[in-house]
């Protein structure tokens, strides 16, 4: 049975970081790209970061580029998603994505073979 759960969020002020971590298990994690989504209320699903399954490739949706990170560690089946000067819109339910297809992950989301449950984050002004 595959599991994805996440772990990190909070509060945080703005400006802050917080660091979210998505321990999978119950799949090969090497042969699996992973990604970060969110949701706030009252709005859509939206992609948030990706990372290839050898870590080499990433991609992240405009508003977070240059301020999230995200990494993967193959041995420990866990992918990460540092979140530095947080803003208030940034608040959310944030989920992390597993898919064998990395395109899926960045492009089709209704693809997406696996997610996890979601950890809120929220960020005060």
């Amino acid at each position: 049975q595959v599991q994805l759960v996440e772990s990190g969020g909070g509060t945080a002020q703005a400006g802050g970081s917080l660091r979210l971590s998505c321990a999978a298990s119950g799949l090969t994690f090497s042969r699996y790209a992973m990604g970060w989504f969110r949701q706030a209320p009252g709005k859509a699903r939206e992609f948030v970061a990706a990372i290839s399954r050898s870590g080499e490739s990433t991609a992240y949706v405009d508003s977070v580029k240059g301020r999230f990170t995200i990494s993967r560690g193959n041995a420990s089946n866990t992918v990460y998603l540092q979140m530095n000067s947080l803003k208030p819109e940034d608040t959310a339910v944030y989920r992390c994505a597993a898919d064998v297809d990395y395109t899926d992950v960045v492009t089709r989301p209704s693809r997406i073979n696996y997610w996890g449950q979601g950890t809120q984050v929220t960020v005060s002004s």
